[in-house]
């Protein structure tokens, strides 16, 4: 059964751009390891009516948006193989935590087993 890592950011908007180059980096290394998909989406729609908006939810900033992104793996066992890889990769080891686009702090993520899939 797949395995999905699923992330939720907040990003300002000003940075949007300089997120995407990163993510696009990111992306070509998790595939290069194995990873069959990644996706980064940068929130457009957020503000709906029910349930519990993004923008509450993250209390976002008026000049912040929220990204989703998730990275699908064949297994948890996969997953696990290409992140070991994906951190010893040389193409993302000057990646400063401190430099990055956005607060890593109000980063969320986790790994999540496949419920459907249709």
């Amino acid at each position: 059964m797949a395995y999905v890592d699923g992330f939720l950011l907040v990003v300002p908007t000003d940075k949007i751009e300089d997120y995407r180059k990163i993510s696009k980096k990111a992306g070509k290394v998790w595939r290069d390891h194995g990873a069959l998909e990644y996706r980064e989406c940068v929130g457009e729609h957020l503000d709906m009516p029910f349930g519990r908006p993004f923008p509450k939810l993250l209390k976002l900033k008026p000049n912040e948006t929220a990204v989703f992104s998730w990275i699908v793996y064949k297994s948890r066992a996969q997953r696990d193989k290409i992140n070991a890889a994906v951190m010893k990769d040389p193409r993302l080891a000057n990646m400063d935590p401190k430099t990055m686009p956005f607060d890593m702090k109000k980063m969320s993520m986790g790994g999540f087993t496949v419920l459907v899939d249709v």
